[in-house]
């Protein structure tokens, strides 16, 4: 999953972007108005970190920009004014939440992961598929209540995929969401990360759609489908007649 980040002090910024890539998360950096307004209209992320005092635009401008250009991604807003106003006026601009500086990491990870958890209409910071369960707070998962062992690209994917709730996600959207804007983004290597992650989880938790996308299954979704009783016993009466 992609965050943005803006904060014009580059050390604030890169302590955030460093706390977020622990947590399974990809991070890219705006340091003024101007490039987060750019970033945002352009960029498909998953949640943004915004700072409020930035150079060259204000925060609260810039997003009032994104709501007005139907960008919806959820927004945490960070800003070292603390008065009731400035969160009113930063939640009217279209703010999902809101941190006062100086924060702690852990409660600004806690934020992050709420607010695209009520983006996405989740309720728990475990998401489950039958035997697998994506903990996004430890940023692990556990097969049958083993934690798996995962590359930090294996977790973003499987992080991405539990987010979508068993709704397909094409193979361009999970190159858009799973690497960062640096890397060199491949269709084979992103099938060979599927190959893998499938020997670990096993075979029958990510399924592929034909035409839609990969998605998570559970369990019921991996039933076969029964013959209803009527049908059988009209087949068995049919033959013995």
């Amino acid at each position: 999953m992609r965050i943005l980040i803006v904060e014009d002090e580059e050390d604030i910024a890169r302590s955030i972007a460093a706390a977020v890539e622990r947590h399974g998360y990809i991070a890219d950096i705006a340091h003024d108005g101007e490039e987060a307004h750019f970033l945002g209209f352009t960029e498909d992320y998953d949640a943004v970190i915004l700072d409020l005092g930035l150079p060259r635009r204000d925060g609260l401008s810039v997003l009032r920009d994104w709501r007005q250009e139907a960008r919806l991604f959820p927004v945490l807003v960070l800003t070292a004014r603390d008065s009731w106003q400035d969160k009113v006026e930063g939640i009217d601009a279209g703010a999902d939440d809101y941190l006062a500086k100086p924060f702690e990491m852990p409660e600004l990870l806690a934020r992050l992961r709420a607010i695209i958890r009520r983006h996405r209409g989740l309720g728990s910071a475990r998401l489950s598929f039958g035997p697998l369960e994506v903990d996004t707070r430890h940023a692990q998962a556990l097969l049958s209540g083993q934690p798996i062992p995962l590359t930090p690209l294996e977790f973003r994917l499987l992080n991405y995929l539990a987010h979508k709730q068993g709704e397909p996600a094409a193979r361009s959207e999970l190159l858009e969401h799973i690497y960062g804007t640096e890397a060199e983004r491949d269709l084979n290597a992103l099938d060979a990360l599927i190959t893998r992650l499938r020997r670990k989880i096993g075979s029958g938790i990510i399924r592929n759609r034909r035409g839609h996308g990969y998605y998570l299954a559970s369990v019921d979704d991996e039933a076969p489908a029964s013959t209803p009783p009527a049908t059988r016993a009209t087949r068995k009466g049919t033959h013995e007649a």
